[in-house]
């Protein structure tokens, strides 16, 4: 498999109405935070309604697969206008797209729906590790399965939408490095001030 060398010009997150922080799309938020919050409680609570693993490992993964097709096909297009997917090509080479509006659109961004988009993913996927922890601690292998699941549906979006943010001619651990590296910069360069300060404070003219 192999991603696409060309961003196309879908989505302009950085293009946010900050001003606007009122709801554009509020049934699709709903629906953005209902069957992965509904998964999650699943989950924690479904010993309580039923006894039966096969009945709440079906429903488990019926919530994800309901959160995964949302996510992927509308809110992340509604929300953030990001969008990612893969086709396959003449060669039967399946190649990933990362999609990002570009330019001066008429439809603006909500800033209050872009943190709701993007704070569910990340809070759900940081409750998925835990859940997975969990399940290994207990030695709950059955229970294992359904936290791997919901880990790799909620990750598969996280990643595409990262990437489709960063951009597809960047390389995640690339710009990890070049952050790291900045503010590594930044610190030995404020200590540095920091220490020459000082040694002038300390001097007496004579």
């Amino acid at each position: 498999m192999e991603e696409s060398d060309v961003t196309l010009n879908f989505g302009e997150e950085d293009d946010i109405e900050n001003k606007n922080k009122r709801l554009k799309h509020p049934v699709a938020v709903f629906f953005h935070l209902f069957f992965r919050a509904s998964a999650l409680v699943a989950y924690l609570l479904c010993g309580l309604f039923s006894s039966s693993f096969i009945t709440n490992f079906v429903v488990i993964i019926l919530l994800l697969c309901m959160d995964f097709w949302t996510v992927k096909n509308v809110t992340g297009r509604l929300l953030v206008g990001l969008r990612w997917w893969n086709y396959v090509d003449e060669k039967g080479e399946s190649r990933w797209v990362y999609e990002s509006r570009k330019g001066s659109g008429s439809i603006k961004i909500s800033a209050a729906e872009s943190r709701i988009f993007w704070l569910s993913l990340v809070i759900c996927q940081l409750l998925w590790v835990i859940f997975f922890f969990a399940a290994i601690f207990q030695l709950s292998f059955k229970w294992f399965m359904v936290v791997v699941v919901g880990f790799l549906m909620n990750g598969a979006n996280l990643y595409g939408y990262v990437k489709c943010r960063v951009g597809a001619k960047k390389n995640l651990t690339s710009v990890a490095s070049s952050f790291l590296s900045t503010q590594l910069f930044k610190s030995m360069l404020s200590s540095a001030t920091a220490k020459a300060t000082d040694e002038g404070s300390t001097k007496t003219p004579n």
